[in-house]
């Protein structure tokens, strides 16, 4: 029988070689086994494919002679607060502030006659306006999809003028314009077929430019 001497330092090179190989192996075992590794965080996973090389000469990665890029855009960051009740939310962007009241807050049930306690939230918003200098206002009323979509209408926009019509005399200032509307059940913020619902969708919106931050 012939033998075959390897060299020592051959020897230890091609025994490591081995272990490597069987831990990869064991590795890749265990973790199809359950679905992860044990030793990565799930998502952490390197990619088993090479990284794709780009060329930074590829025409195809340049714009056409002649164009040019779009001018730069500030992403709209829109701020919801609520009280706890839900009666009232503020809406703020980087553009417009709104304000929603639930229709309970300001009226009886089918009603179109301000409550006692709406002139004082309706006065809130004036205030508002008048900080932020606005003189485009809109004032919007919506119900939920109980009832006729002709009743929902005419409520809806009877509402709104009421709310309108408190704004109006307290800014006192005519360079300010109002756009008045009424939607019914048009664009619900939530689910009708709950009383819940329903009752955050019976609402007036007051929407106007927000100037001051």
């Amino acid at each position: 029988m012939t033998h075959t001497r390897t060299h020592p330092r051959l020897a230890a090179v091609l025994a490591a070689a081995t272990l490597l190989v069987t831990a990869n192996l064991y590795g890749a075992v265990a973790a199809h086994a359950d679905g992860t590794s044990p030793s990565v965080p799930p998502g952490t996973e390197p990619s088993a494919s090479a990284p794709v090389k780009i060329d930074p000469n590829d025409p195809d990665l340049k714009l056409p002679e002649g164009a040019t890029l779009a001018a730069p855009k500030v992403l709209d960051i829109k701020s919801v607060v609520e009280d706890q009740g839900g009666e009232e939310r503020r809406e703020d962007t980087n553009t417009d502030v709104t304000f929603a009241l639930q229709a309970e807050v300001l009226f009886a049930k089918d009603s179109a006659k301000l409550s006692d306690a709406a002139k004082s939230r309706i006065d809130a918003i004036a205030q508002e306006i008048k900080k932020q200098k606005a003189t485009q206002v809109r004032v919007f009323g919506f119900t939920d999809n109980l009832g006729t979509h002709e009743h929902g209408v005419a409520l809806s926009k009877q509402r709104a003028n009421a709310v309108q019509d408190v704004l109006s005399q307290e800014l006192n200032d005519p360079n300010v314009t109002f756009d008045v509307r009424g939607y019914a059940e048009q664009y619900p913020i939530a689910d009708n077929s709950t009383e819940d619902g329903r009752k955050k969708n019976r609402r007036v919106e007051v929407t106007f430019p927000r100037t001051q931050s």
